[in-house]
């Protein structure tokens, strides 16, 4: 099969791997669909690597044995391969599970873990059936298009009630200006690249507020009657945009930070009450719920994925992702 390979800072190739090997509640299933995420820093950066890629969608290909899928279903393929037995899986956060399994020494396989190739393999319980009414375009934003500010939403409980403040407009950024305006919520938005901001603006934000503005603190109390906001999430990993979600929300307000990484400056947290919630991706029990909102926000789903590429021209799309000038990019490994 073919899959891609990052040979040499900013350089890439298409790569011939065996076709994956399947055993026991594994199952093989060709990519349609892969959602781009942050694989282009390490495209950016010459980290070599052939296994790429953790969002997909496609069709069940092979199955080793009978059980949750069938030959010829549509699936969204969910990322990490968790044990599937501890407390964590069992009541749906399969992400956190600490007990992560092999897959290639399970199956004695010698490929079949990346995402930005023709296939991929999985256990059986971790693939989530499409519907027929939905495209496995819009199903594929379950992964991290919308999946981890969908489970920001749950877990800082969003409703029409609350003035949600999005700090960061990458592609979940984005996702979580939908999942906000979905619930009713008031979006403000922060962000410095126009190509985004103007994006949000037109997926339904209120306002975007640049960050590198002087004011910038002032202007969202400024539109929250001096209070702040009720409810952020940080899309960023940034300091700085981390500290500003802090200063940005209300006395005993709610911040979710779903990018990875950074330093958080505690000062604020203790006199304004915050709660503050570290997010990952969400718990799969609210899987029919998050199928039911994406039927309902299809038209912003579309405007939310900006460009569709080839997996051979793979390259450009990461070139275009390091401009910003993009929303939610997608792979077709198969054109």
């Amino acid at each position: 099969m073919k899959t891609i390979a990052i040979t040499n800072k900013r350089q890439c190739a298409l790569v011939d791997k065996p076709e994956p090997q399947i055993k026991d509640d594994f199952v093989l299933i060709k990519i349609e669909v892969a959602p781009m995420c942050t694989e282009y820093k390490a495209y950016q950066e010459g980290w070599l690597s052939d296994n790429l890629g953790h969002e997909a969608a496609g069709v069940v290909a092979a199955v080793a044995q009978p059980g949750k899928v069938k030959v010829g279903d549509r699936v969204v393929v969910m990322p990490q391969y968790p044990c599937g037995k501890c407390h964590l899986c069992a009541a749906g956060d399969y992400i956190h599970c600490e007990h992560g399994v092999d897959p290639l020494a399970l199956c004695g396989s010698a490929s079949g873990t990346a995402t930005y190739a023709q296939y991929v393999i999985k256990q059986d319980w971790l693939l989530i059936p499409v519907p027929d009414d939905l495209s496995l375009e819009h199903a594929a934003m379950t992964c991290c298009g919308l999946g981890p500010t969908f489970s920001a939403m749950q877990r800082m409980q969003v409703s029409a009630f609350d003035t949600v403040l999005v700090v960061g407009l990458g592609p979940v950024g984005l996702g979580a200006v939908i999942n906000a305006l979905y619930r009713g919520a008031r979006v403000l938005a922060v962000e410095s690249q126009p190509y985004r901001a103007q994006l949000a603006l037109e997926l339904g934000a209120q306002a975007v507020i640049d960050p590198t503005a002087p004011d910038a603190l002032a202007q969202v109390k400024a539109l929250t009657h001096g209070l702040g906001v009720d409810k952020a999430v940080d899309c960023t990993a940034v300091p700085a945009a981390q500290k500003f979600a802090i200063q940005a929300t209300r006395r005993r307000g709610h911040v979710a930070f779903v990018g990875w990484g950074g330093h958080i400056e505690m000062d604020n947290m203790v006199p304004q009450g915050l709660t503050l919630h570290g997010i990952w991706h969400w718990n799969l029990q609210d899987t029919y719920p998050f199928l039911h909102m994406i039927r309902q926000v299809g038209h912003l789903i579309d405007r939310q994925i900006t460009h569709t590429f080839p997996m051979s021209r793979v390259q450009d799309a990461w070139e275009l992702q390091l401009t910003g000038n993009c929303g939610k990019i997608l792979l077709k490994p198969w054109e």
